[in-house]
């Protein structure tokens, strides 16, 4: 009978084709010979069966986890140490070093040094990542980004690890490797590499409706960033802060460009990721170089114990965000990123963050998420990084001295002298010794919380609401921004092969986020349109947050922004002269490009050397093109194919384009119309302004419309 099965695999494997009318069928057909899909109990690697799969044990419905948690415990275990010695997760990175320093001092919040003395600079290192790609894979992929920050304070290592959203897919760490296994490439045939368009993805989101929140999240623009500096970093936790009293509050984490938030349009993206894998990379990395660092503001959004419960969601729940205009955030200080790493592997790839790094004046929560992560981070460096001393790594060391009692194994550095290993002693004189509580420079104590209750696996009811606040960030949105979650919703469903997951998608959670949402995503995947919602999703007190909307978070300047400045034999000098001088007085960068890298004469008679060629540095890289005039440049651009399709590729992606003088005459020839960001005239007599005027808007949006005809 097995050999029957075997062959009929191989049979129905081999007659599969690309005719999607009757894909779903024979893959439905060729799963029952399946040995090991159906039929079997769960278990654990033990054999023994588990009950419920969904929640860790915890002491009550809000409680702390429970290190007796075997099954959760053996699920993180063995999850942690799957990979060796890439990352599970956050795979891809790009870092650097810099410094934090705190506006004021935050006593009355924290006894935390770094937080309460402002004229210290504490040292830090940042890591930005990709969440599901190798690290072989492209950096403008759909996908979550890490931010994850090293602060290396005077009082040991403080690890601030979160993401570009506020928000996560899960509620409980037990659900944290299924969602991983889920959204990695399937392990068939390992596709696709760094992206979420695949049937076990949107499988396991479908079915888990708590995702709903974060899966919105990733659909929106915030998922392909234009890079590291236009991104916000958030703490996606509720942690607390500790002031010298013992007194608490809950406080939410933020990091707030200072350059203003963007993003990429999808078709850039894309193309991005076949141009320049490394874009993101390149940039934070060129950006250093060339003495222009990174800046974000540190915000917290500090709530009092006593207001633990007024709101209309769990503080304790990651898949839910503090609303700015309930909370307000507070901006405390700057994160400057100034100093590029020595060596990748030394630093980036060895880099080890843990939640359980932590200082004194904050602690934790008993978010199960985060309950779980306390456990899970500091698991899985000890199988990458090949034993318990990864501390020691150079680029993992405190700052400040540490002394304990902790021996050998691999790796180990530290050369430990004295006889006793063991506390307490009096060998040698008792040392290392416990350092009592103090309201400055005492020992770690944990805040103490009051907890009762029976071992449990049960969630809170405070946890059973998984709409309501996807609703809130559609709603924040922009028509733009609307628009492009549809067609990220269509693109994705549209690679999923099976029809009953794209049904379920839209039927089961669009339509209970938003009804017109479900119905056009329904019309772009082939499903019927729902009718309505299938659950009652409850009335929350803002209909809308401005905050959510990325349209809300531009600078209002040009800083850091990047313009490419096409150039040829007999490009006007003036032109190019007027409007460098205004990006250097803006601290904007510019580029020269040609026609190839071969150096070029103005009219003026100046040899003008190119940074690339057009075909080097595709229009996908910059902000903004701006087109000098010149009789004889412009001629010759309207027979240079590449150059007209660097324009129309700038126009597709809603950027501002400046033509000067004779230039203009390009746009009868590609039939284009000037709009508030295509602008034509005399560089000297007032198009540079317009034009870094509209370089500040970002993009073009009112244009959008006007290029879907255009081909890609």
């Amino acid at each position: 009978m097995k050999s029957k099965d075997k062959g009929r695999t191989s049979e129905l494997a081999g007659t599969d084709t690309v005719d999607r009318g009757n894909s779903n069928k024979k893959i439905e057909q060729l799963e029952r010979f399946r040995e090991d899909a159906t039929g079997q109990a769960l278990t654990n690697d033990h054999g023994t069966r588990i009950a419920d799969n969904q929640n860790s044990l915890r002491a009550g419905e809000r409680g702390p986890s429970l290190l007796e948690d075997v099954f959760l415990r053996e699920k993180l275990t063995h999850f942690d140490h799957e990979r060796i010695p890439e990352r599970v997760v956050h795979a891809r990175g790009a870092a650097a070093h810099g410094y934090f320093q705190v506006y004021e001092d935050l006593s009355e919040l924290t006894k935390a040094d770094f937080l309460t003395d402002p004229s210290k600079k504490t040292p830090v290192f940042v890591r930005f990542s990709t969440v599901q790609g190798p690290r072989g894979s492209a950096d403008t992929v759909r996908d979550v980004r890490g931010f994850a920050t090293k602060f290396y304070t005077d009082e040991g290592n403080f690890d601030l690890i979160g993401n570009n959203m506020p928000v996560f897919f899960i509620q409980d760490a037990i659900k944290f490797p299924d969602f991983v296994h889920a959204v990695k490439p399937e392990p068939h045939n390992e596709i696709p590499t760094g992206a979420s368009a695949h049937d076990t993805f949107w499988d396991f989101v479908s079915l888990t409706p708590e995702s709903a929140h974060m899966v919105l999240w990733t659909m929106s623009d915030r998922a392909i960033p234009v890079g590291f500096r236009g991104m916000q970093g958030f703490g996606v936790h509720t942690y607390r802060l500790v002031n010298a009293e013992g007194r608490a509050h809950f406080v939410k984490f933020h990091w707030r460009p200072v350059a203003g938030v963007f993003s990429l349009v999808w078709d850039e993206a894309q193309k991005l990721a076949g141009k320049d894998p490394d874009f993101h990379r390149r940039t934070l990395w060129d950006d250093i170089e060339n003495g222009d660092p990174l800046e974000w503001e540190l915000g917290l959004q500090v709530i009092p114990e006593e207001d633990e419960h007024k709101f209309d969601f769990d503080l304790l729940d990651a898949t839910k965000l503090v609303p700015e205009e309930q909370v307000p955030v507070r901006v405390v200080g700057k994160l400057v990123l100034d100093r590029n790493p020595d060596n990748f592997f030394a630093e980036t790839e060895q880099v080890a963050f843990q939640m359980a790094n932590i200082v004194p004046g904050i602690d934790f929560t008993n978010d199960p998420l985060l309950q779980g992560r306390l456990f899970s981070y500091t698991d899985t460096q000890l199988l990458r990084l090949g034993g318990p001393n990864f501390n020691e790594i150079p680029i993992n060391r405190p700052v400040c001295p540490f002394h304990n009692n902790n021996r050998d194994s691999f790796h180990r550095q530290t050369i430990n002298k004295g006889r006793a290993s063991y506390e307490p002693n009096s060998i040698d004189g008792g040392w290392p010794k416990e350092t009592p509580e103090a309201p400055k420079g005492g020992g770690y104590v944990s805040y103490p919380e009051e907890v009762s209750g029976p071992k449990i696996r049960k969630r809170a009811e405070s946890f059973g609401d998984h709409f309501s606040q996807a609703r809130l960030f559609f709603n924040s949105m922009s028509d733009a921004e609307k628009a492009h979650i549809v067609a990220a919703y269509s693109f994705e469903l549209g690679k999923v092969e099976r029809l009953y997951i794209r049904e379920r998608q839209v039927h089961e959670i669009l339509a209970n986020i938003d009804l017109d949402l479900a119905k056009q995503v329904a019309a772009n995947v082939g499903v019927d349109a729902p009718s309505g919602p299938t659950v009652q999703v409850p009335e929350i007190s803002l209909k809308e947050s401005p905050a959510l909307s990325q349209m809300n978070l531009l600078p209002g300047n040009i800083k850091s922004r990047k313009v490419a400045i096409l150039i040829g034999d007999g490009v006007k000098q003036a032109d190019i002269d007027a409007l460098t001088a205004e990006l250097d007085k803006q601290g904007a960068q510019f580029k020269l490009l040609a026609p190839s890298a071969a150096p070029v004469k103005s009219d003026a008679g100046k040899q003008l050397v190119p940074n690339d060629s057009m075909q080097g540095l595709p229009s996908v890289a910059f902000d903004a093109v701006w087109v000098p005039g010149g009789t004889s440049f412009a001629k010759a651009l309207e027979g240079d194919g590449v150059a007209l399709h660097y324009l129309l590729e700038a126009y597709k992606h809603l950027k501002a384009i400046g033509l000067c003088g004779e230039s203009a005459d390009l746009l009868k020839l590609l039939r284009l119309r000037e709009d508030e960001g295509l602008l034509t005239g005399k560089a000297g007599s007032g198009l540079v302004q317009p034009f870094t005027a509209a370089i500040a808007k970002h993009r073009v949006w009112a244009r959008e419309p006007l290029t879907k005809a255009i081909p890609a």
